[in-house]
């Protein structure tokens, strides 16, 4: 029997000195369990509706969310910033979190850097120096990832990497003692999707790689290749091309695809490239698999059907296999799937935010992590919160256990793996009713999991911290 306290926010967690249950043989890896999400808990979210946000002021906890809300990934924005909003309108709901002697709801902001770097800096810093935020979370693309996390350790406030899984950032040049990485690496993913297709599929064997030209696009194409040399030697790389950002005409990319013998395109691009990527593809012709980290979004793959969505591979690092496996995500689920059938307002009455699985799960379930260190805690002081989070070990709502790995911040975790198939074939992974994720596209089928042992983030021995640990930080 597990032996547990239960907070005020209602999360669970193993009692001081007592030992936790066994873990199942995928997570044994973590060792124990700090805290879990306690599904018992959760409010009544019948009211949360993301056009009209209840943000409560004053004394408040006070989380800066920065991305773009406008610009050419404007729909990026609102993807992530919409679930956090459901988990913080959870916690508010309950109560809000203990800290400092008192309770104290969060006020989530929302910020637009407007994905322009000289915009990012200013907005980051002016949530720090004018609106006296304690915690900074944020944001899709690399390069403007590092500038919030430059500012937060400049000004020694907590920064949260929900969305940028760039490697540099937590390397010994970038590293900085109050950014956390919650996500997965481009390294891991890379090598996770390599894993996939050399240890699991042993099929194709001709890969192409087609991703953004920047950083966080050159790092998980050379995680993907590390990851297929390590994996599966046999295979064989038949073209390597990067783009510029925001791209609108993919067609000199698609001709050389096609013409190398490519059996699959390996691709880490995010939205709007992602979806344009895709459509653009089918519609010329190329009909082969994209092995992808982004290209999930609902909207763009109702734009190509059934048969155009048909055989996408995508790796993640928030879902478990089959979704409902752990006991009360169903309802966790439900929760916003319920109240997504109400919505009148776009974006959010799209099929992209239909479920909080499919495509927006991990900034739904990830911020829960945070809640809970803070509330473990017992204060915003950063230091409090890095000495709780360092180390530490949390079960999400959906089943999957993350570890912190103390000298870098960044997250050990399994990946998994889905194959996409056509809505009759879908039972396998939307296993309650109406068992598919939609009539309208291809979505998750079989699934597969990634081993963390198998996918460790990359350390960075340079970084002072790190030297003479292991992988796993010991």
């Amino acid at each position: 029997m597990l032996l547990v306290f239960l907070s005020s926010t209602g999360f669970a967690a193993t009692a001081k000195g007592k030992k936790s249950a066994k873990l199942e043989p995928e997570y044994r890896w973590a060792g124990k369990i700090n805290d879990a999400f306690d599904i018992n808990k959760m409010s009544d979210m019948s009211d949360f509706d993301p056009a009209n946000p209840v943000i409560p002021k004053g004394d408040t906890i006070k989380i800066a969310f920065i991305n773009g809300f406008s610009g050419p990934a404007a729909i990026s924005g609102q993807i992530t910033f919409t679930p956090v909003m459901f988990a913080v309108h959870d916690i508010n709901k309950r109560g809000g979190i203990w800290v400092d002697g008192k309770k104290k709801l969060i006020e989530l902001i929302q910020v637009d850097h407007q994905s322009k770097p000289d915009v990012c800096k200013k907005v980051a810093e002016r949530a720090v120096l004018q609106d006296k935020v304690h915690i900074l979370m944020g944001t899709s693309g690399a390069h403007l990832m590092k500038i919030i996390s430059d500012v937060g350790n400049k000004y020694k406030v907590l920064v949260v990497n929900t969305a940028s899984p760039g490697d540099e950032m937590q390397n010994a040049e970038n590293f900085g003692r109050y950014s956390f990485m919650a996500s997965a690496s481009t390294d891991q993913i890379g090598r996770g999707m390599a894993y996939y297709y050399g240890q699991i599929r042993k099929k194709e064997k001709k890969f192409y790689i087609l991703c953004q030209d920047y950083s966080y696009g050159r790092s998980i194409a050379d995680g993907f290749k590390k990851g297929l040399q390590q994996y599966y030697p046999g295979a064989q790389l038949v073209g390597e091309d990067y783009h510029k950002l925001f791209l609108t005409d993919f067609a000199p990319y698609i001709e050389k695809i096609k013409a190398s013998g490519a059996e699959v395109v390996w691709t880490g691009d995010w939205l709007p490239d992602s979806g344009n990527l895709l459509k653009q593809s089918r519609a010329m012709g190329l009909k082969i698999p994209f092995a992808n980290l982004y290209m999930n979004a609902p909207n763009e793959l109702n734009e190509v059907g059934v048969e155009g969505s048909k055989g996408l591979v995508h790796i993640c690092y928030h879902d478990v296999f089959p979704f409902f496996k752990y006991p009360g995500y169903d309802k966790f689920f439900k929760a916003w799937n319920d109240q997504w059938k109400k919505w009148k307002t776009k974006p959010f009455n799209s099929p992209t935010f239909e479920h909080i699985s499919e495509f927006n799960g991990s900034f739904a379930v990830g911020p829960y992590w945070l809640f809970s260190v803070i509330e473990r805690a017992r204060s915003l002081d950063p230091e409090k919160i890095i000495q709780t989070w360092e180390g530490d070990t949390y079960r999400f709502a959906n089943g999957r256990v993350l570890k912190m790995r103390a000298c870098d911040h960044k997250a050990i975790q399994n990946l998994t793996v889905k194959e996409f198939v056509p809505p009759a074939e879908q039972k396998v992974s939307f296993t309650i009713p109406p068992y598919y994720w939609s009539k309208q596209r291809s979505a998750p089928g079989p699934g597969y999991n990634i081993p963390a042992p198998k996918v460790l983030p990359l350390m960075d021995q340079k970084l002072d911290r790190c030297k003479g640990k292991s992988d796993w930080g010991e």
